[in-house]
C-alpha cells in the first residue's frame, strides 16, 4: 500500500499556476535600453513557439514540478503486517556436563540413550520455542563456564549445547559455582523476569560456593531458579551373576535441589525419561508466562527518490531540448549584424 508521510506538502501542487494568475506581471520601462540581442531572441521565441517545442518543454517543467512535489512528500511503500515477537523474558539455561551425563538410563524415541542425548533433544526443542525471550547457556562440571551469552539467537544457543560433549568442563559437579554465574549474568540487564533453570543428575561436589549459599544470593537478587534431576528410577539388570537391583540415580541429590528452588521462589522437578523432562519444560512456560499481545508491524520502504530521480532527468532533458531548440532557430552571425546597423 503506497502512503505519503507528509500528504500536506501535495497541496503545493498549484502553486505555479496559482503565481501566474494572481502575481502581478512585470512591466519593461519605457526608458530602458533596447539590445539587438534581445530582439533576436524574442524573435527566436516566436518561431520556436510555431514549431511547438516550449510547448513541450513546459510540459516537462510541469511533470517535474509535479514529481518534485510528489517526492517532498515522502512516499513510502507498507509491506504486509508482520508479528513482532514480544520483549520477553532473560532465561539461562545451567546444564551439567560431569561424568555421570553419559549414564545410559535414558530413551529418545525408543532408543536408550545417555542423560546428556536426551538433555540435547528436549532442552533443544525447548530453546527452538523461545521466542521473545532472551536464552543463554552455562556448562558447569568442575566449574561453571558460560558458553552463550543471554541473547535472541536461540539458534545459536541450540547449536552450542548440541556440540557439547562430556568432560569438557571436568568431571565433578559444581552447582554452586553455576548458580553464582548465571546469577552475575542475569543482573547485568534490567529484565523484570530473571530466570535460571538448572539440570543436574548429582549432588554438589566441587567449587568454592555453596549451592545454598549462591541461591541465597540468588533470591536477595530476584533470580528466580528452577532446578531439574536428571535420572532413572531403581532398575532391575541382568548380569552374568543373574539379576540385581541398581539405582543410577543414587546420587543425586533432591534434598539440596529441593531447597534451592524453595528458597528463590521456583520449583523442583524431577525427570526420570524424555516424557517427564518435555512435560517439566512446558510447565515452566506456564509457571512463568508472558504477554502474548505481540505488536503487529508493517514494514515501510521509502520511494521518494524515485519521483526525485525523474524530476531530475526532466529538467535536464527540458534544459538540452531547448539549448537545442535554440541553435536550430538562432540567424547567422551576419544577419545580427546587419540588424544591428539598421538599428
Amino acid at each position: 500500500m503506497l502512503e505519503f508521510q507528509w500528504l500536506w506538502l501535495l497541496l503545493a501542487l498549484p502553486l505555479p499556476l496559482l503565481s501566474y494568475f494572481f502575481l502581478p506581471q512585470v512591466e519593461t520601462k519605457a526608458g530602458a535600453l533596447r539590445l539587438p540581442t534581445f530582439a533576436l531572441l524574442s524573435q527566436h521565441s516566436l518561431t520556436a513557439n510555431s514549431g511547438g517545442r516550449p510547448v513541450q518543454i513546459k510540459w516537462l517543467a510541469v511533470i517535474a514540478w509535479v514529481l518534485l512535489v510528489i517526492a517532498a512528500s515522502r512516499p513510502q511503500w507498507l509491506g504486509d503486517p508482520v508479528e513482532v515477537p514480544a520483549k520477553g523474558r532473560d532465561l539461562m539455561l545451567a546444564v551439567d556436563l560431569s561424568g555421570s551425563m553419559e549414564i545410559e538410563d535414558m530413551q529418545v524415541r525408543g532408543r536408550a540413550v545417555d542423560r546428556l542425548t536426551l538433555v540435547k533433544h528436549v532442552v533443544g526443542e525447548f530453546i527452538e520455542r523461545r521466542n521473545g525471550d532472551r536464552v543463554g547457556l552455562i556448562l558447569f562440571a568442575d566449574n561453571a563456564y558460560q558458553q552463550a551469552p543471554l541473547t535472541f539467537d536461540t539458534g545459536t544457543v541450540k547449536q552450542l549445547l548440541a556440540d557439547t560433549v562430556i568432560g569438557l568442563v571436568g568431571q565433578s559437579t559444581a552447582i554452586g559455582e553455576a548458580i553464582g554465574l548465571a546469577t552475575k549474568r542475569l543482573l547485568a540487564d534490567e529484565q523484570p523476569q530473571k530466570i535460571l533453570i538448572l539440570l543436574t543428575d548429582g549432588q554438589n561436589t566441587a567449587g568454592e560456593v555453596s549451592p545454598l549459599d549462591a541461591a541465597k544470593v540468588a533470591a536477595e537478587q530476584g533470580v528466580k531458579v528452577y532446578t531439574i534431576g536428571v535420572g532413572a528410577d531403581e532398575m532391575i539388570k541382568r548380569t552374568f551373576m543373574g539379576t540385581r537391583k541398581v539405582n543410577p540415580s543414587a546420587d543425586l541429590d533432591e534434598v539440596t535441589l529441593t531447597k534451592i528452588a524453595a528458597l528463590t521462589g521456583g520449583r523442583y522437578f524431577r525427570a526420570r525419561d524424555a516424557e517427564d523432562l518435555a512435560q517439566i519444560y512446558q510447565e515452566i512456560e506456564q509457571l512463568e508466562p508472558i504477554d502474548q499481545d505481540r505488536p503487529m508491524l508493517r514494514p515501510t520502504t521509502e520511494i521518494y527518490f524515485w519521483p526525485l530521480g525523474l524530476a531530475f532527468l526532466l529538467i535536464t532533458a527540458a534544459f538540452f531540448w531547448s539549448m537545442f531548440a535554440n541553435r536550430l532557430t538562432l540567424p547567422p552571425a551576419n544577419a545580427a549584424n546587419v540588424s544591428g546597423d539598421q538599428q
